[in-house]
């Protein structure tokens, strides 16, 4: 089974090698067919602690590394900001 990788935005870099992720996902409202957006926060590894609130980066699934880690940043991705 292949690995999720999700695209969120840098909400929270406080911790140590810790960063918080926002991931926004959209969906058509299954009777409505209004577009809904709906957000969840992940904690995500950062081993070289670079980032910082506001960057856009890419998270991907891994073993668990605490008890609320279990994703961790792609390399490479860091400081892209689409316009």
């Amino acid at each position: 089974m292949s690995k999720r990788i999700l695209k969120g935005i840098v909400v929270s870099a406080k911790n140590n090698k810790t960063i918080v992720v926002k991931v926004i996902r959209k969906f058509q409202h299954p009777f409505f067919g209004k577009v809904i957006s709906r957000t969840k926060k992940y904690h995500a590894h950062d081993e070289s602690n670079k980032l910082k609130e506001g960057d856009e980066v890419k998270i991907v699934e891994c073993a668990p590394i605490s008890k609320k880690k279990s994703w961790e940043v792609v390399n490479g991705w860091y400081k892209y900001k689409q316009n």
